[in-house]
């Protein structure tokens, strides 16, 4: 699949979704959004993945945001209520992708690249990575769940300071907030993102899609709703070969393989 936003990297069980604009430090735009989705169908229809890893080209930005000079050009009301809803859809099927999606952070990650980081289920930054949401300088406001997945992560009061000043921050300082999961020296970043994509890809596939189902529904709902969709969730687990599997070779004193049947 020819692509010219992005890379789509398999290696092994592990795929990695890299955007590829270096000269604009992989400002995204429209057709990025379209790319993402076209390798994520790539990704699912691909058994033999069970990580995905988003990042950057280079080591300067992971996403710097939208590409403002595709931006300044202004779209109508109707075409940017299009544009954007599609550009949200993308980055909510990341967060409820089937597979584990972990975002390297390795260095600018603002508007929009935060937006993408924030749809990722675990966050790994290296120490020259910045964050942030400043699109309030720019007369516009956070378009990709910006303003939605960062309260439900942070809180409102942080949430509110970062959107409404538009404010850049350290990547030790998104961990001391809980934006982000783990900050590693730049040269530590690749090797801890592969560890952990590795440990992922040794889990149960089917449970690890069951857990991002329960705890992101449930999280939308009431405490008796989110227990009934656990409660179903755990009975589908229960029905796999990768159950028996699991506790078999827990009595057995070995570790399980599952085939995500």
């Amino acid at each position: 699949m020819d692509f010219e936003d992005i890379k789509l990297i398999k290696a092994g069980r592990v795929a990695t979704l890299m955007i590829d604009r270096p000269k604009v430090y992989n400002a995204i735009r429209f057709e990025t959004m379209l790319e993402i989705d076209k390798a994520l169908d790539d990704i699912e229809a691909d058994n033999e993945i069970r990580v995905v890893i988003v990042t950057g080209e280079g080591e300067k930005a992971f996403v710097s945001g939208g590409d403002i000079s595709v931006m300044a050009q202004g779209l109508s009301h109707v075409d940017t209520l299009i544009t954007v809803g599609k550009g949200q859809d993308v980055i909510t099927r990341l967060e409820n992708f089937s597979k584990p999606v972990i975002a390297r952070i390795n260095g600018f990650a603002l508007g929009g690249g935060s937006e993408i980081a924030l749809g990722c289920d675990i966050r790994i930054a290296s120490e020259n990575a910045v964050l942030g949401l400043p699109e309030i300088k720019l007369g516009i406001i956070p378009g990709y769940g910006g303003t939605q997945r960062l309260p439900r992560l942070i809180g409102m009061g942080k949430a509110k300071e970062l959107v409404m000043t538009g404010d850049h921050i350290t990547a030790k300082e998104a961990f001391e907030i809980g934006m982000i999961n783990k900050v590693v020296p730049k040269e530590e970043l690749d090797a801890e993102v592969d560890k952990l994509a590795n440990k992922l890809a040794d889990r149960a596939p089917v449970a690890m899609h069951m857990a991002k189902v329960s705890m992101m529904n449930g999280v939308q709902s009431d405490l008796n709703t989110g227990l009934h969709t656990e409660s179903r969730c755990y009975s589908i687990c229960f029905g796999t070969d990768d159950r028996t599997e699991g506790m078999n070779a827990f009595l057995e004193k070995r570790e399980p393989k599952f085939t995500g049947r």
